[in-house]
This record gives C-alpha cells, sequence and structure tokens, in this order.
C-alpha cells in the first residue's frame, strides 16, 4: 500500500503562485510513476501533469503546459507541482496519484493510488 499526503494548497491571486507537494510513504518501491489531477466545481476530474518515477520524463496536459511544472525528489519521496500565474479557472481541488505499472498516462485508471486532495482557489 502506497499512502500519499499533499500539502500546500490555499487562496492565490490571479497571476499569483502556488507550490504543491505530495508526500509519498508506504511501498513506494512499487511506483512507476506519479501525477496530479484536478477537480473543479460540476467537473469530471482531469489529468494536469505526470513524472516518471525513475527518470526525467515529465508531461503534461497540453492547456496547462509552460504554467505548471512537475518534478520529484526521490530521496524525500515527494513529487511537487509548481503552479505558476494562477488563473480563476485554476479553481480546483487537486489530486496526487500513484501508478505501479503505467508511465506517462493521463488516465485515472492508470493510478492506483491516491491522495485526499487539497484545495486550491484562486480569485480575480
Amino acid at each position: 500500500q502506497v499512502l500519499l499526503v499533499e500539502s500546500g494548497g490555499g487562496l492565490a491571486q490571479a497571476g499569483e503562485t502556488l507550490r504543491l507537494a505530495c508526500a509519498a510513504s508506504g511501498r513506494t518501491f512499487s511506483i512507476v510513476a506519479m501525477g496530479w489531477f484536478r477537480q473543479a466545481p460540476g467537473k469530471e476530474r482531469e489529468f494536469v501533469a505526470g513524472i516518471s518515477w525513475g527518470s526525467t520524463m515529465t508531461f503534461y496536459a497540453d492547456s496547462l503546459k509552460g504554467r505548471f511544472t512537475i518534478s520529484r525528489d526521490n530521496a524525500k519521496n515527494t513529487v511537487s507541482l509548481q503552479m505558476n500565474s494562477l488563473k480563476p479557472e485554476d479553481t480546483a481541488v487537486y489530486y496526487c496519484a500513484a501508478a505501479r505499472s503505467y508511465i506517462g498516462s493521463s488516465r485515472q485508471a492508470s493510478y492506483d493510488y491516491w491522495g485526499q486532495g487539497t484545495q486550491v482557489t484562486v480569485s480575480s
């Protein structure tokens, strides 16, 4: 089992930056990739970004490339999401996820473990 705990959410003004972190614990040796998803009120959960656990491969939702950056620290078993130039439409609950088998997937079904989520609210 892998436990994921997100942190760093909160309230920001449009144009500001927030950095989310996800700490993984438990059977982290089973992880091959991690990702961030988000769910805005009344909308389906959508893929934000992902990163392989053993290499430097990163992948992003096309609409977020250039504003969001995902990174990892294997020594600390953490994955971070830097969100720049925030917009009100970035308001959502952000979830961290870990995959045991798939690298580079944007599908929720490819991820085996999920965090509880952290709220990000961007005001205009």
